[in-house]
């Protein structure tokens, strides 16, 4: 232990809570530690029982213990503070420069106490008239200090022992009735004493100052752990996609190959039997030409009338005039091979949408930013047009303009993710806002003005409300929308949820405050645009 204890410094044993060193240390399920009394404060004064470190919430409170190993630690670490802090002391003591005395001759011995009327310090000795003869006893006394002529008045040569506050300076008591006249005046030492009280105040506020930026670095420290456990994740994760990506690339490019090169070995067969069979022909006419060529030049009557009903057709062969080798068709041969990938991806991205379905918030909406003219259902989950705005109260949080709605819950930090039914409505905008947006007169979309949101227009015009507006072309019309917003990495992304598909991500922004999700179902357009838009529970194993 005490080999390690060299290792071991303040920051490691201060509670996140308190910014104190530990008393009766504690372990949450999650690893971190806090002063007993502190977590369970902290507990008792919050609706969730969430750990001030890495902001886990347990569904239970957990039953909490002392760590034995850490609070002999702590101990240990007491121990040798108090050591060090004693021995530091002693050696400020013996580095505190001796004060000789001014009365000795030769060897001059240390002094015990100067005096402020005499201007001069005495050893054991020759202090004892200051202390025995009654002109010398009035004299004032202090720890032995060299140049003491620095604590006497330049202007009237008396000693410095009063403070004016008006002037800020250390006075004599000629000054106080000379130049400092009407001014305002205490003892030095009661100035010392509010003076050295307010040091203690700023040392107790620098040593807060010194924890709480022990406490960040430490929460720095943890947060980049976090972020590199994060970063592998995706990287592993990463890795893994594309490698399937990629197999799944080269196995269909190895199938469209294949398919290709067995037509073509069909064709080549083909070609191959034709010929064969011509050559065969070709041969049996060569054999008769021969024949019928001798037979003409023979001279033998009997001879050529005998054979020349056998010689005079050509023999039987096949009538080719139709006959031609079949050429392979490749049409849609890519377009099936593309689509099978395409089926392929679609199953990656179903994996990456549940990746962020997993950030999923039971997202409501908030009557009291609602602009008058939208109703709300009772559990707050569906919005949609009254054609008729309600009296309301105009409260700085309604809009009054532009039909939007917001939700109660917010992000300020980690991620979530929420699905909204937009079936059979021709115009809706969704997405995200900040804050401080403005809610009253007309609204620009965009995310300078603090709106991250893609709209539909007129049944088939989609846009991401990027600046300028982006146009979208979706192969599909979607049904339900997936918002997913990660706050640190400064991303909005939409999705497809039934085709498994992104719509748009808004990507490197730079949130600085609360989101909130944002909804606007629009005009009723007659009836055309009337369906409501519905916040859906997430279903994980879309």
């Amino acid at each position: 232990m005490s080999a390690a204890s060299f290792l071991l410094s303040e920051d490691q044993f201060l509670c996140s809570i308190c910014l104190d060193v530990f008393t009766d240390p504690v372990s949450t399920p999650c690893g971190h530690n806090f002063c007993k009394n502190c977590i369970n404060e902290h507990w008792n004064s919050n609706d969730q029982y969430l750990c001030p470190m890495c902001k886990k919430v347990f569904n239970i409170r957990p039953e909490l213990h002392i760590n034995t190993f850490i609070s002999e630690m702590v101990s240990q670490f007491r121990q040798e503070a108090q050591q060090k802090a004693s021995s530091s002391s002693s050696e400020q003591q013996a580095a505190k420069p001796e004060v000789p005395c001014d009365v000795c001759t030769g060897t001059k011995l240390k002094a015990l106490k100067s005096c402020l009327v005499c201007l001069a310090s005495y050893c054991e000795t020759h202090l004892e008239p200051h202390l025995t003869m009654s002109g010398l006893k009035r004299h004032q006394l202090m720890d032995p200090v060299e140049n003491l002529e620095d604590r006497m008045c330049m202007k009237h040569d008396k000693p410095l022992e009063l403070f004016c506050k008006t002037d800020q300076t250390c006075v004599c008591m000629l000054c106080s009735v000379l130049d400092h006249k009407a001014h305002e005046f205490v003892p030095l030492k009661e100035e010392y004493e509010r003076k050295k009280a307010e040091l203690g105040k700023t040392e107790a506020e620098i040593q807060e100052m010194i924890q709480k930026r022990r406490l960040k670095i430490q929460e720095i420290k943890h947060s980049v752990d976090l972020s590199e456990e994060a970063a592998d994740r995706e990287k592993a994760e990463g890795v893994q996609v594309f490698t399937a990506l990629k197999e799944s690339v080269e196995r269909s490019l190895n199938e469209l190959i294949e398919t290709i090169e067995e037509k073509q070995r069909t064709t080549e067969k083909q070609a191959e039997d034709f010929i064969k069979e011509l050559e065969q022909e070709i041969s049996e006419l060569k054999k008769r030409s021969s024949e019928v060529e001798k037979l003409s030049h023979s001279e033998d009557h009997l001879h050529l009338l005998q054979n020349f009903p056998f010689l005079k057709a050509a023999p039987p062969t096949k009538d080719w005039t139709e006959v031609s080798v079949h050429q392979s068709s490749y049409e849609g041969t890519v377009v099936r091979a593309v689509e099978t990938l395409c089926k392929q991806m679609k199953k990656l991205f179903e994996t990456e949408l549940m990746k962020v379905q997993q950030y999923a918030v039971d997202v409501t909406l908030d009557p009291v930013t609602a602009h008058p003219a939208l109703i709300l259902s009772k559990k707050k989950k569906q919005v949609h047009h009254g054609d008729v705005w309600k009296n309301l109260p105009d409260n700085p949080k309604r809009f009054s303009f532009c039909i939007f709605v917001l939700g109660k819950q917010s992000l300020s930090s980690g991620r979530f993710y929420f699905e909204v039914q937009v079936k059979e409505k021709t115009d809706w905008t969704l997405g995200v806002a900040r804050e401080s947006v403005n809610r009253k007169g007309n609204i620009t979309l965009s995310p300078q003005d603090g709106y991250w949101t893609i709209l539909l227009i007129n049944g088939n015009e989609y846009k991401a409300s990027n600046s300028p507006p982006v146009d979208l072309s979706l192969k599909s019309r979607p049904q339900k929308v997936g918002v997913f917003v990660d706050y640190e990495e400064g991303l909005v992304s939409f999705y497809d949820v039934d085709a498994a598909a992104l719509i748009y991500s808004f990507t490197g922004c730079s949130f600085t405050e609360k989101l909130y999700p944002l909804f606007c179902p629009c005009g009723n357009g007659n009836g055309m645009n009337s369906a409501p838009l519905i916040i859906r529970r997430v279903n994980q194993t879309v």
